[in-house]
C-alpha cells in the first residue's frame, strides 16, 4: 500500500472502537516482533492532564543527554506521524506504509481485529526497535491498567494529575479513575506521581505499596530553570519529568537540564499560531485543564479578555470546563469539532453557565474564524481557541497549513 492507502485502511479500523485489555496488544506486539530489546529503558506516563507535556519534557531531557529516544503520544493534531517520533523526527511515510501493509496481512484473519490505537502502538514499537532507541517514552491512550501501552514492559511509571475523564470507561469517581491510572505501577519499579487530590493519592499509595514500588510524590514546581512551555503548571510537569529521567539513570547537570527545559516543544498547549491577530490555541478539554488555562492566560495577558472559540467531543465534562472558561472571554463562539465524536453546538449551548458572555453558534471552525479574525485585527483583541485537541489540530491545519484528518482515538 502507498502511505495514503495505508492511512485510509488504518482509519477504517476506527469502526472497531475502543477496546480495553492487554491480551490483544500483547499478541500483536509479539507477532509483529515489536517488543523493546533488552536494556532499552521504558518510561510509561498516565494521568488525566499534563501527560503530553511531561512526555515532551522527558524526551527533551533524554535527547539532550545524547540518548536516542522514541516518543509515542496521542492524539495527533494535524499529521498522523506526530504520534511516533525518534529524536524529535516523525516516522517516515514510507515506514508507516511498510509496517501497516505488514500489519494488514498479519491481522486479516484474526477473530478479534486490533483497534486503530493498538495498530499505531505496534507501528511505533517496531519503529523504535528498528531505529535502536535507547529510551522509549509512552503516553497512555486512556486509563492505564487496561490501556494497550501497558502491554509494553516499563521501567518507570509516571502519573500526572488525575481528574474525572472518560467516565463511561474509567468510572464516575476519582477513586475509580485513579485505580485505572495506577494500574501502570509495576512491581519493584519506581513510581513518580504528581501531587493528587486526596482520594486519588490514597489509591496510588496503596497500589505502590502492594507492588513494592518506591513512590516519589512531586509536591513542588521545578525552580531555577526557564521553561519553554507557558503556564505555572508546566513547572510541575517539568519536575515530574526530571525525576523520571533521573529514575532511569539519565546523567543530568544544570546545563543539560536548562537546555532541555528551555527547548521543549509541545504543540497545542498555549501555543501562539498567529501574531496578527494574536491567536492562541490550547487543548483545555476538562475542568482541571481549564483551570490551568485561566491561570496561564492571567500570567501571560493579565486582565485582557480574548475572543474565544470553543468546541468539544463526547465523554468530557463540558459543563465543568465551560463554567471556568466563560470567565475569560469578552465573547464566545461555539463550533462543532470536525470528528464523529464532536458535540453539536446545541449541546454546547445547554452546557453554558448562566453568566456566560455573549455567544454565537457556527457550523464550522472555518466559518467562525472568517467572522472573528477581521474583528480581532480591527480591535487588536487576541483570539483564544480552546477545547478538544481535535479542534486544536483543525485550527493548526487551517492557520498554518497541512492536511487534517480527524481521528477518534
Amino acid at each position: 500500500m502507498t502511505y495514503q492507502e495505508a492511512l485510509d485502511w488504518l482509519y477504517s479500523t476506527q469502526t472497531f472502537g475502543i477496546k480495553l485489555g492487554l491480551d490483544g496488544p500483547r499478541k500483536l506486539l509479539r507477532q509483529f516482533l515489536s517488543f523493546p530489546k533488552s536494556g532499552v529503558k521504558v518510561i510509561h506516563v498516565a494521568g488525566t492532564n499534563g501527560k503530553g507535556s511531561t512526555c515532551a519534557f522527558i524526551d527533551s531531557l533524554c535527547r539532550t543527554s545524547a540518548y536516542r529516544t522514541g516518543l509515542f503520544t496521542s492524539p495527533h493534531l494535524v499529521d498522523y506521524r506526530e504520534r511516533i517520533r525518534v529524536n524529535g523526527e516523525m516516522i517516515p511515510e514510507e515506514t508507516v506504509a511498510e509496517y501497516l501493509t505488514e500489519l494488514r496481512e498479519l491481522v486479516a484473519e484474526w477473530e478479534h481485529h486490533p483497534t486503530f490505537f493498538e495498530l499505531t502502538l505496534a507501528v511505533a514499537m517496531r519503529h523504535f526497535r528498528e531505529t535502536e532507541c535507547e529510551v522509549i517514552v509512552l503516553e497512555t491512550g486512556m486509563g492505564g491498567r487496561l490501556d494497550a501501552t501497558t502491554a509494553v514492559p516499563a521501567d518507570v511509571a509516571v502519573i500526572t494529575p488525575i481528574a474525572l475523564d472518560h467516565s463511561q470507561w474509567l468510572g464516575d469517581t476519582l477513586e475509580k479513575v485513579a485505580f485505572e491510572k495506577a494500574g501502570i505501577i509495576l512491581e519493584d519499579k519506581p513510581t513518580i506521581s504528581a501531587k493528587q487530590e486526596r482520594e486519588a493519592a490514597i489509591v496510588i499509595a496503596e497500589q505502590a505499596n502492594e507492588m513494592r514500588s518506591p513512590l516519589t510524590v512531586i509536591e513542588a514546581p521545578l525552580t531555577g530553570y526557564s521553561l519553554s512551555l507557558a503556564g505555572p503548571h508546566q513547572a510541575y510537569n517539568a519536575h515530574l519529568a526530571l525525576e523520571a529521567a533521573n529514575a532511569i539513570g539519565i546523567p543530568l547537570n544544570f546545563d543539560s537540564v536548562q537546555y532541555a527545559m528551555s527547548h521543549t516543544n509541545w504543540p497545542g498547549r498555549f501555543e501562539t499560531v498567529s501574531d496578527t491577530p494574536t491567536i492562541i490555541i490550547d487543548g483545555a478539554h476538562n475542568p482541571h485543564a481549564a483551570a490551568a488555562l485561566l491561570q496561564t492566560w492571567e500570567h501571560q495577558f493579565g486582565s485582557k479578555k480574548p475572543i474565544m472559540l470553543f468546541g468539544a467531543v463526547e465523554s468530557k465534562d463540558v459543563t465543568g470546563a465551560l463554567k471556568l472558561l466563560c470567565q475569560l472571554p469578552s465573547e464566545l463562539h461555539l463550533v462543532k469539532v470536525n470528528t464523529a465524536r464532536g458535540l453539536p453546538t446545541e449541546t454546547l449551548l445547554e452546557a453554558l453557565p448562566k453568566d456566560c458572555p455573549p455567544h454565537t453558534e457556527h457550523d464550522s471552525l472555518q466559518s467562525a474564524l472568517d467572522v472573528v479574525i477581521p474583528a480581532a485585527v480591527e480591535s487588536g483583541t487576541p483570539i483564544l481557541i480552546s477545547g478538544s485537541l481535535f479542534l486544536i489540530g483543525e485550527a493548526k491545519s487551517i492557520l498554518q497549513g497541512g492536511s487534517f484528518q480527524a481521528s477518534t482515538q
